[in-house]
């Protein structure tokens, strides 16, 4: 009897430990299995240097969704970035998104400055005003090697 209370503790154990490690797992994989419903706009940019897929969206600090897929546009070369937004929130047409750093040498992510219309974006639509990177090591060689 006792051994058969010690393996089905072990077993007890064993089982919760794995549901433990799945869900730390998805948890820091930032998968969102039962998540929140979201809508997919896209915005093109000229540089997104750094920029990976799975970096945050943000609004005034707030994060608001993810990047979803990034490709290149063969036709005009601008990075062409597919940004998941929650569906709880509403982005402005006339918005801007800026590839911004966290820190001097932190993760890129996408900022959105919210517009003044009264029109929103749709799923599938274009954020058409963007700023791209900004390339430290040129604005470092700029500054380095100017001449007055």
């Amino acid at each position: 009897m006792k051994k058969f209370n010690i393996e089905i503790a072990v077993g007890l154990f064993l089982v919760l430990s794995f549901l433990c490690f799945a869900y730390i797992s998805i948890k820091l994989g930032n998968l969102n299995l039962f998540g929140n419903p979201t809508y997919q706009v896209v915005a093109r940019f000229e540089s997104i240097s750094g920029l990976k897929v799975g970096a945050n969206i943000e609004i005034a600090g707030v994060k608001v969704g993810r990047v979803a897929a990034i490709h290149l546009d063969q036709d005009d070369y601008e990075a062409v970035v597919n940004l998941e937004i929650n569906n709880k929130t509403r982005i402005q047409e006339d918005s801007i998104a800026s590839i911004r750093s966290a820190g001097i040498i932190g993760d890129k992510y996408v900022s959105i400055s919210p517009g003044g219309s009264d029109d929103y974006l749709k799923a599938g639509d274009e954020i058409t005003e963007t700023e791209s990177a900004i390339n430290i090591e040129e604005l470092i060689s700029k500054y380095i090697f100017e001449k007055d």
